[in-house]
């Protein structure tokens, strides 16, 4: 593949070269003061290009050439975070979950204090049971001020949070998403949900209108539009969220269920 023999090409620079000499007037000075690459330079370089190259083998969908890199990757350093948390990702999407949340612990254990491996983290903990400790680190994630998207913990938070019947910490935590980031599609849907499942269908309209205007319906928020609708007493808007749904998801699950309601 061109993008592997590009990568390899710089990988064997790194490797081969020691750092750039700059020249000297004075013979007796040469050696002297001049730039070098370090062994831990070096390393840390190889390691960061076998990770690029496993996340590109990993979207073109060839998981055992990636899983092949992730670990030459740690091998030139055992310390790589990302590396850590790319091959906790592979190790998930094989259902090797043992291995997975090893290589999420040792991702934040690296880097304790930084947003994203806390959130990666805390997602895979809520996803695989443990969702009372996965809050924590949603918590860290949102405390690191250089986050760039501690609107997607603070959902995920409130994900988990409904998983812990906690509706309340739930709704808090999607308005504090929303309210950092006005476009996260999944925190307006979240809300419009757990605002209608607590009988507050008007305001639970007016987040789901809010994510419609995203452009991005899913056959879940159409069915949700359906039945805030009917719960308003609202016939043709319910009716036009019905349509949509059974002409852009008809083998959904949601449009079956309309399917079968709508039968006497």
């Amino acid at each position: 593949m061109r993008f592997e023999r590009t990568l390899l090409i710089t990988l064997a620079l790194s490797l081969l070269l020691t750092g750039c000499v700059t020249t000297q007037t004075d013979s007796s000075s040469l050696g002297k003061n001049m730039p070098q690459t370090s062994r831990t330079e070096r390393a840390r370089d190889a390691a960061r290009i076998h990770t690029e190259l496993a996340q590109r083998y990993m979207a073109s969908g060839d998981l055992q050439s990636a899983l092949t890199r992730l670990k030459m990757a740690l091998n030139f350093d055992p310390d790589y975070a990302p590396a850590h948390t790319v091959i906790a990702v592979l190790y998930e999407k094989i259902n090797n979950l043992p291995k997975a949340e090893l290589h999420y612990r040792k991702a934040e254990a690296l880097e304790p204090t930084k947003g994203a491996p806390n959130n990666n983290l805390g997602a895979f903990l809520c996803r695989t049971g443990k969702v009372e400790e996965s809050l924590g680190y949603f918590r860290k994630a949102v405390a690191d001020p250089f986050y760039q998207t501690p609107d997607v913990a603070l959902t995920n938070a409130g994900v988990c949070n409904l998983k812990l019947h906690r509706t309340a910490a739930a709704e808090a935590s999607f308005r504090d998403a929303i309210a950092r980031n006005p476009k996260n599609a999944e925190a307006l849907f979240q809300l419009a949900h757990t605002l209608y499942v607590n009988k507050d269908a008007f305001r639970a309209r007016a987040f789901l209108q809010r994510f419609d205007a995203l452009g991005k319906p899913s056959a879940a928020s159409l069915k949700l539009g359906h039945d805030i609708e009917t719960r308003l007493g609202n016939p043709e808007g319910a009716q036009n969220y019905a349509r949509r749904l059974q002409s852009r998801f008809p083998d959904s699950e949601q449009a079956h269920a309309l399917d079968t309601a709508a039968k006497p």
